[in-house]
């Protein structure tokens, strides 16, 4: 049996989507008819491309989103205005580094608003376009599964900060009852569900700075709790979350260490568990799941990344295989799926690897599953 692929979501997007994207996010005048035309285009031969590359779990590459967490704030009411700034701690720490990432464009721009009202659905409707087109690329390019982004009701806190709600715990049971008919659609369409959840990790050295580690570990467990709600009527096989640190070069001197965060992890209410393991902060963290294997829950399914995001070196397939076989010790081999550590296209316009390179490491990532024994 070979050890299927995947990835964590977003790809690289043609300039065409994206100076579409950033007229619709300037709200300058654009042709609707030509954007989702341009749309359904792109999701084809974006699924083609993961086709080609040996990726048996396809996306859409969240083609039409401007960000992972941000583009609810055009199909949800109460956002307006902007939510402060807060660069991780780790780069404040290295701040000649800092100024040189935005120097050199390495700070994605695009809005940030506030929660400034109820958070309420304006309906499904781009939803619904996006799982349109990725549905007819799969069945164009004979593909059988495939899955969908949507932001879990944490990292939607973490990015568009409550200015509206009593409490945060309010904001996040109010996101979460917002969020629920979203999942609940993707699912019913017959696709899997993937939940971006770095606000069980990035959270802690973005936002959560001045607390302790077992003080946070109570806040990450509140947003757990929040998505757990919201995925109360979707069935766990069809869930897939994924955790990380932030998807970008830097130090990562301040993540928090998935020993730490194990437990929160295993506690989601999903079949399927994305995580980092390839960028050299986290590689050695593989051992974290042999040492607590007897915590992994039997009905878990491993998706360890094996090709890093944040660098345009190509990964061997024999250190590809080598990265699997670790978790197929583990858990064996019908419970690990072979990923990424995160997204290659996490916010529009913006992205550390060359596309073309990107597809390349998916190439590899599946030249390298195949070589497990």
């Amino acid at each position: 049996m070979t050890i299927k692929t995947t990835h964590v979501g977003s790809l690289p997007r043609t300039q065409e989507v994206v100076d579409f994207i950033f007229a619709r996010e300037h709200g300058k005048d654009y042709d609707q008819a030509a954007f989702d035309a341009c749309m359904t285009a792109a999701v084809r031969d974006t699924v083609a491309k993961q086709k080609d590359a040996g990726i048996d779990i396809v996306s859409d590459g969240e083609t039409s989103k401007i960000s992972y967490a941000t583009y609810v704030k055009d199909r949800y009411t109460g956002f307006d205005g902007d939510s402060p700034r807060n660069a991780p701690a780790d780069l404040k720490m290295f701040p000649s580094f800092l100024e040189r990432l935005a120097n050199d464009g390495g700070t994605p721009q695009y809005a940030r608003p506030m929660c400034v009202g109820e958070v309420k659905s304006k309906g499904q409707g781009e939803l619904q376009k996006d799982i349109s087109n990725l549905k007819s690329a799969m069945a164009a390019e004979g593909v059988e599964r495939g899955f969908m982004n949507a932001a879990s009701p944490g990292v939607i806190s973490l990015f568009l900060q409550n200015d509206h709600y009593k409490t945060r715990e309010a904001y996040l049971a109010a996101l979460a009852d917002a969020m629920k008919e979203e999942y609940e659609t993707i699912v019913a369409s017959g696709l899997d569900l993937q939940l971006d959840c770095p606000d069980l990790a990035l959270s802690r050295h973005m936002l959560f700075t001045e607390m302790s580690d077992e003080a946070f570990l109570k806040v990450a467990a509140s947003h757990v709790e929040a998505l757990n709600h919201a995925l109360q009527n979707v069935p766990a096989e069809k869930v897939r979350v994924h955790i990380c640190w932030g998807n970008y070069e830097g130090p990562h001197c301040c993540d928090i260490p998935m020993s730490k965060m194990f437990d929160t992890l295993m506690s989601t209410k999903a079949r399927y568990m994305l995580f980092e393991t390839s960028n050299p902060r986290h590689g050695h963290e593989w051992a974290v799941f042999r040492d607590r294997k007897a915590d992994i829950p039997e009905d878990k399914v491993l998706v360890p990344g094996v090709v890093d995001t944040t660098t345009n070196f190509v990964e061997h397939p024999d250190l590809v295989a080598e990265r699997l076989t670790r978790f197929v010790n583990i858990v064996g081999q019908d419970r690990v799926i072979a990923g990424s550590d995160c997204g290659f296209g996490t916010f529009a316009g913006f992205g550390a690897v060359d596309p073309a390179i990107a597809y390349a490491k998916l190439k590899s990532l599946s030249d390298g599953a195949a070589r497990v024994k």
